[in-house]
């Protein structure tokens, strides 16, 4: 998704976009899908085919997963980019291209770096501007608005009204801190939207682990009263809240911090209703 942003943002955006899984294709096949082939290259090849490179001259080449590509092909990558030119595979011509090439992967490339599996100077190469995404639980704030815009999408997709997600339901899903990333939490959802008889997502429409976790999670955070210490804090945090109507996520906004933080300063101090 970032990927297409940046691509549509630029001075490119009216050319192709050409996206790579270099993790989903065979060794075998990776280079004559990225280079292309000439005619009689190997048997079955009956034509010219060009490659994602070509594809996407004057666009933007994405390469997911490029932790995955071959070192045989991380040098003839290399070479692309320095020279922006290529040997199509069984070919004795150059093709030139130009083209802005996006990468990302999942895995730590300077791990790979150190165990010989990534080169070095294909890393510095690539590593011109760096984007690093944080994980989805460090960034708590974003999870009311994910979690809206999925639950429209998956009922776009069955042609009927999202559901209302119920506080408890909403509660638990803000808590977690979803190791699998926006990709688990599409999956929740969805299993969600699957199980609800209804037009309400209640905590029992969620996956067994996440209500376990929840009920955990309501064990070691049961209310303590209050220390003398934190008073001042609950005094500001009740006022806040009474000006507010109790409504937590404009309380949240006032105090400046995330709606997920605040419930758990409530359920702490015990001002948890």
């Amino acid at each position: 998704m970032l990927a297409r942003v940046i691509h549509s943002a630029s001075h490119r955006s009216n050319r192709p976009l050409v996206k790579v899984n270099c993790a989903a294709l065979p060794d075998t096949l990776l280079e004559s899908e990225m280079f292309g082939y000439a005619k009689g290259a190997f048997t079955g090849a009956d034509r010219d085919k060009p490659g994602r490179f070509q594809e996407a001259d004057g666009g933007t080449l994405f390469l997911d997963e490029i932790g995955d590509l071959p070192l045989g092909l991380q040098a003839k990558l290399l070479r692309v980019l320095e020279d922006r030119e290529f040997y199509p595979l069984g070919s004795r011509r150059t093709v030139k291209v130009d083209v802005r090439v996006i990468a990302a992967t999942n895995r730590g490339l300077e791990r790979l770096l150190t165990k010989n599996l990534f080169r070095e100077d294909l890393f510095y190469r690539l590593n011109v501007f760096r984007i690093e995404l944080p994980c989805l639980k460090d960034r708590p704030a974003d999870l009311p608005l994910l979690i809206r815009h999925i639950n429209r999408r998956l009922s776009a997709a069955n042609e009927s009204r999202p559901p209302e997600i119920s506080e408890k339901a909403m509660e638990m899903l803000l808590r977690y801190d979803y190791p699998g990333n926006v990709r688990e939490l599409e999956n929740l959802l969805e299993y969600a939207h699957l199980i609800c008889p209804g037009h309400r997502i209640l905590p029992e429409h969620l996956q067994s682990y996440l209500v376990r976790r929840s009920k955990s999670a309501d064990i070691a955070e049961s209310p303590t009263r209050p220390s003398p210490a934190d008073a001042t804090e609950v005094q500001r945090i009740q006022a806040v809240l009474a000006r507010c109507q109790w409504n937590r996520q404009k309380a949240a906004r006032m105090l400046g911090i995330n709606r997920t933080t605040l419930w758990r300063k409530m359920k702490k101090l015990g001002l948890a209703h």
